[in-house]
C-alpha cells in the first residue's frame, strides 16, 4: 500500500527534497509525492484526509519560523509531529538573461528575504515579486531575459545560473517537519507543543515557562504568533529536548500546564535528524 506525502510544488522545490528525504528516513511504505500550491493547502490536504503525510517547513535559520505552517498547525488540532529534518538551503540566482538586464527578481518570499542584502548590493533597482515557491518562479521566468528566479541550482533546468550561492548567510538552513493525522511515536529526542494562557496579566507566561523548567526540561525553541482573537493574545509554540531521563517528565507537562492554559497541543514526540 502507497504513502501519499503532500508537500510544497511543484516538482524541484527545497521542500520537494526534504519531503523525499523524510519519506525514507520514516520508511514510509511506496511513497507517492503529491505537490500542493501554498503552505496551507499542503497542511489542509492532510487534515482533509486527501493523504497520509505532510511535509512542510517550521523555521529557518535566518528569518526564523514559518508563520503559515505554526498557524496551520494551531488550526488542525488532530496533527502529530513524525521525524524533522534539517536541510542547507543554498540559493541560486538564475535567468534567461544575464545579470545586467534583471529588473525583476521572483522567489518564495522567504528566499527573497533569504537573499535581501545580496539583492541589494548587486542588483538594488530590482523589483521583487512573491511566488508560491521557488520552483514556481523557476518555471515562471522562463525565456525571460529581463526576470530572474531565485531558487536551487538543481532546479535550474535550462536557466543560466547568473550566481551561486547568493544567500546572505552561509550557514542558512530550513527545517522540515512531517506530519501525519496518527501519534504512534512514543520515542524520540524532541517533542513539539503549543498552548494559549488563560490570563493576560503579568507573569502569566513566566508560570508556564517555570512549570517546563520544574520538569527539568529544556526549551530548545519558543516562539508567539497572535490569536487571531483579539490584539495583545497570543499563542506559544516551543520544542523541548528529550533524552533518557526526562522522557517520563514530559508525560507530565499537560497536567502542569493545564491549570493556567485555555488549550494545549501536543504535537507528539520525534526524531530530530542532523543536517542532510
Amino acid at each position: 500500500m502507497s504513502t501519499r506525502v503532500a508537500y510544497l510544488g511543484p516538482k524541484g522545490t527545497y521542500a520537494e527534497k526534504a519531503a523525499k528525504a523524510l519519506a525514507a528516513l520514516e520508511g514510509l511504505e511506496s511513497p507517492q509525492f503529491s505537490p500542493c500550491k501554498g503552505l496551507r493547502s499542503v497542511v489542509d490536504s492532510l487534515a482533509n484526509n486527501l493523504c497520509e503525510a505532510a511535509v512542510v517547513p517550521i523555521e529557518n535559520s535566518v528569518e526564523g519560523g514559518v508563520t503559515t505552517t505554526l498557524d496551520s498547525l494551531w488550526r488542525h488540532k488532530n496533527l502529530f509531529i513524525h521525524r524533522a529534518l534539517v536541510l542547507p538551503i543554498k540559493h541560486s540566482l538564475m535567468s534567461s538573461g544575464s545579470i545586467s538586464t534583471i529588473s525583476e527578481v521572483l522567489s518564495h518570499p522567504q528566499a527573497i528575504a533569504q537573499c535581501s542584502q545580496w539583492l541589494n548590493d548587486n542588483i538594488p533597482n530590482a523589483v521583487h515579486l512573491p511566488t508560491n515557491s521557488t520552483a514556481e518562479a523557476i518555471r515562471m521566468v522562463k525565456g525571460s531575459s529581463f526576470r530572474a528566479a531565485i531558487g536551487s541550482k538543481d532546479a535550474s533546468e535550462e536557466l543560466n545560473i547568473l550566481a551561486y550561492p547568493i544567500n546572505d548567510i552561509e550557514g542558512n538552513c530550513t527545517r522540515f517537519i512531517l506530519l501525519s493525522r496518527k501519534n504512534i511515536k512514543a520515542d524520540g529526542n524532541k517533542a513539539s507543543m503549543a498552548f494559549s494562557l488563560k490570563s493576560n496579566s503579568p507573569g502569566a507566561l513566566l508560570k508556564a515557562l517555570n512549570c517546563i523548567a520544574n520538569l527539568g526540561l529544556n526549551m530548545s525553541r519558543i516562539e508567539s504568533r497572535p490569536s487571531k482573537r483579539e490584539l495583545g493574545e497570543y499563542v506559544f509554540f516551543i520544542d523541548l529536548d528529550l533524552n533518557n531521563s526526562n522522557k517520563k517528565d514530559f508525560e507530565k507537562i499537560t497536567e502542569e500546564l493545564s491549570p493556567l492554559c485555555s488549550q494545549i497541543i501536543n504535537f507528539g514526540c520525534y526524531f530530530g535528524s542532523d543536517v542532510e
